[in-house]
């Protein structure tokens, strides 16, 4: 469902319309095509047909995934964020498009921080050090890796991580599969 609330502000946008614009064409509220944006209401069949005729297409093309044809994540759009319950900063390098399996991002681990928690899940990952220094429990190895250094392994295998040093460490990460879709 996220995909149809996104395809319909993409659609909204490309056409230049405000919601205002969008609630005049197809009867609907400006409130309601908000929560709809924002994936906060559902659709019924009647809202998704007015929809679709504002935009003078069948409604079938709302089900159809946007083409994302800027594939550039621009240094500006790179914006730090953290994970509920992880002290980790992340940045997103990835581009969206139908299909992706990589997930490359920059992550930043504070001085002396420690992720203890052993965990694994499918897929590969791909650490390459920025700055700083690291120390990266893969299994029952520890590889410590500095400036220049890269680790690539299944992350299936449970695995740890902890900056080694009294300043911030920074690690281009690529993850396989995908984790923000």
């Amino acid at each position: 469902m996220e995909q149809l609330f996104n395809r319909i502000r993409a659609l909204r946008q490309e056409n230049k319309m405000t919601l205002q614009e969008l609630s005049d064409r197809s009867g609907l509220s400006v409130s309601f095509l908000s929560q709809v944006e924002r994936g906060n209401s559902s659709l019924t069949i009647t809202s998704l047909q007015r929809i679709a005729e504002a935009f003078g297409i069948p409604m079938a093309a709302l089900f159809e995934a946007a083409e994302n044809k800027n594939f550039v994540v621009r240094a500006d759009d790179q914006k730090p964020f953290q994970i509920e319950g992880a002290s980790m900063t992340y940045i997103r390098l990835a581009g969206n498009f139908a299909g992706r399996n990589l997930e490359p991002m920059i992550v930043e681990l504070l001085p002396n921080q420690s992720i203890r928690t052993k965990y694994g899940h499918p897929g590969e990952e791909f650490y390459y050090v920025l700055e700083g220094k690291i120390l990266l429990q893969v299994g029952d190895e520890d590889y410590v890796l500095a400036q220049g250094d890269a680790l690539h392994f299944p992350s299936s295998i449970q695995h740890t991580m902890e900056n080694l040093l009294e300043r911030p460490s920074k690690l281009l990460c690529v993850l396989q599969p995908a984790i923000f879709q």
